[in-house]
């Protein structure tokens, strides 16, 4: 699966940023709500960890999964659990611990059934959407460090497993918020790093977005508020989606307030 190498790919560059930080600069805390660039390791860490579980044993995925769910139940976060479950470890023990989780799950998806079928906190999802929200989660959570580091990140067209998620749950923006999604769904013009041209959904002048492919990972990823991009969003349906788009599972998010997620 592509999708497998992009994830591997993402995680790589992210390493690579972090890889010469000392002790100490692991507990710098980022702009996403008072997490630190250990928390962040933790959290993309962890879930590396269960969706090689997803694949490789969905019983012991399960079993993983079971606890957390009381977890969360109990009204303690999940990143407090995270940090339980790793009993803490940061630093270089924990860049080591995430780097071989996430080479390891590359490997194993890179061999994969695109469509097969694994569990998850939610509904069941194929391989191929399973790793690829992997790379989703490494890349956003990845914008947070890259920040807070003063760094400006790279981009390649691996972007477009990002793009299309944050597209294929333009439904899921409003449900979650308990609302019927407008129909139609916007027409997308996005240019790719590369430079190249994607367009998504049926041409409507007066229900677009258009700009950067980079831009409209970050409104879907809730990386930075609409505002803070150089997209152009044309109607109604359009605005809604990305005053709150949210293109991860989990109850209805916020996306940061405009001018509060930039490069230091």
């Amino acid at each position: 699966m592509q999708q497998a190498q992009d994830f591997l790919e993402e995680s790589r560059a992210l390493f690579a940023l972090i890889d010469p930080l000392d002790q100490q600069a692991f507990e710098t805390v980022t702009q996403f709500k008072g997490w630190t660039i250990a928390d962040v390791l933790r959290h993309l860490h962890v879930w590396n960890h269960a969706v090689l579980l997803a694949l490789e044993s969905p019983a012991e995925f399960g079993a993983f999964f079971e606890p957390i769910g009381v977890q969360l139940a109990s009204g303690k976060s999940l990143r407090d659990y995270e940090y339980g479950y790793l009993d803490g470890v940061s630093g270089d023990s924990l860049k080591q611990l995430w780097e071989q989780t996430y080479e390891r799950a590359a490997a194993a998806f890179g061999s994969a059934d695109p469509a097969a079928r694994l569990p998850w906190a939610g509904p069941s999802m194929s391989a191929r959407s399973a790793i690829s929200a992997r790379q989703m989660e490494t890349w956003a959570h990845g914008q947070e460090v890259f920040d807070v580091l003063g760094a400006e990140r790279e981009d390649s067209d691996r972007i477009r497993n990002v793009v299309v998620l944050g597209v294929n749950t333009y439904g899921w923006t409003f449900q979650a918020r308990k609302q019927t999604p407008p129909e139609p769904v916007p027409e997308l013009v996005l240019t790719a790093p590369s430079g190249e041209v994607w367009q998504f959904g049926e041409p409507q002048s007066d229900n677009r977005i258009s700009g950067s492919a980079v831009d409209f990972a970050r409104v879907v990823t809730q990386t930075r508020n609409v505002l803070d991009t150089g997209l152009e969003v044309v109607g109604q349906n359009a605005q809604q989606w990305m005053h709150n788009a949210q293109c991860f599972a989990g109850g209805a998010q916020q996306p940061p307030a405009p001018g509060s997620r930039f490069k230091v």
